[in-house]
């Protein structure tokens, strides 16, 4: 997420302005006084920490130095307390160390682009005040984290580029986590049945291992989520109808799958959606008419596919500027399309998917309605 820097400055700034302080390397006292724990518990941390890091190539550790933890580069603090720790991009390898716990008022771990390893510390969990932790782009590895689902106040949870395997699981989508980002990992088994239960604004699990089907479940949930990512794992079955109940949908992606079936009409439903690709699976049938009539559409993707057809509507996304790629499909009378003799078998010709014929005479919302009516 290309807004991530700039979240952590935003959330950095309140948290200084609700304490009264200032960020980064700024000295508010003395970290060996014993009528200042915050910053003793600190420094018998960061000391620990940096016991543990084998390579520091751009000498952030050298300022690491002293009693006064608010002087360390990356260490953020107001009112001599610990509020945030921001080492992104810093190129160094190591481990975490169970003595992190010792920061509790530590509302940011921000830890980006590294050559962190091993696994994470159990007594995380111990972290209160956390609000997010971003672990991405390491060489972390073993299952999933659990430990970070035991956090108590974490909202967002960014593990994306390592190398977690196994299965995810089903608590990470009950806990109340704004952002749930697990792409580019070696996670593998099915998506969880609960998907639905996320209040997750972002969630990202594109580049794994998954397989099975979308949960049914899908989109039966609050409305908030923005974006989702399926890509380029090795999900099957029916794209659920349900995932036209969540109208603030912006960003949705399950290509490079093995998808099959229709496209469900309640797609027509997403009147927020920007990004909609589903290129590079077994999808078949018509492309939905009032699909290519969504106003907000700024990408469509059904290329290499087995669709058969789409109306005059679609045709005229070109004169909105929208990016449609129906390349290598089945449509008569278009260029770059499929061999005829590969549209001869249409995958999954006879995969029962739920499916509502005709949108034209029922309003998205006596839909919406109807799912929520019938889910069980």
């Amino acid at each position: 997420m290309e807004e991530k820097s700039n979240l952590f400055l935003l959330s950095l700034i309140f948290l200084l302005a609700v304490h009264g302080g200032a960020g980064g390397r700024r000295t508010t006292g003395n970290g060996s006084n014993p009528s200042n724990p915050n910053l003793n518990n600190a420094y018998i941390a960061l000391q620990a920490w940096k016991a543990a890091i084998k390579d520091d190539p751009k000498g952030i550790l050298n300022s690491w130095v002293g009693s006064n933890v608010c002087s360390y580069k990356g260490v953020f603090c107001a009112d001599s307390i610990v509020v945030g720790i921001d080492l992104n991009h810093g190129g160094l390898e190591g481990i975490l160390v169970k003595e992190l716990s010792l920061l509790k008022d530590m509302s940011l771990l921000h830890l980006n682009s590294n050559r962190f390893s091993g696994t994470i510390p159990y007594t995380l969990n111990d972290l209160f005040a956390l609000t997010e932790l971003d672990l991405s782009n390491n060489q972390f590895s073993g299952s999933f984290p659990t430990i970070t689902l035991q956090i108590p106040n974490l909202v967002y949870l960014d593990l994306r580029f390592n190398l977690f395997s196994g299965p995810i699981p089903d608590f990470v989508f009950n806990k109340n986590l704004d952002a749930i980002l697990l792409n580019n990992n070696n996670f593998e088994g099915q998506i969880p049945q609960n998907l639905a239960n996320s209040p997750a604004s972002v969630i990202n699990l594109a580049n794994n291992k998954l397989t099975g089907d979308i949960p049914i479940s899908f989109g039966y949930s609050s409305p908030g989520l923005k974006e989702i990512l399926f890509l380029n794992n090795q999900l099957t079955g029916c794209i659920p109808q349900g995932i036209g109940l969540w109208s603030d949908l912006q960003v949705f992606d399950a290509s490079f799958n093995s998808l099959m079936g229709h496209l469900p009409d309640s797609v027509s439903c997403l009147e927020d959606i920007e990004v909609l690709n589903v290129a590079h699976n077994k999808l078949s049938g018509e492309l939905p008419e009032l699909v290519c009539e969504l106003k907000s559409l700024l990408n469509l993707s059904v290329a290499y596919n087995f669709f058969s057809g789409f109306s005059q509507e679609c045709a005229k996304l070109y004169g909105r500027n929208v990016d449609f790629d129906f390349a290598l499909n089945c449509i008569p009378g278009r260029e770059m399309q499929r061999p005829e003799p590969e549209c001869d078998m249409i995958p999954g010709g006879s995969l029962s998917c739920l499916r509502i014929p005709s949108l034209k005479s029922i309003s998205c919302g006596a839909l919406l309605r109807s799912l929520n009516s019938s889910n069980p």
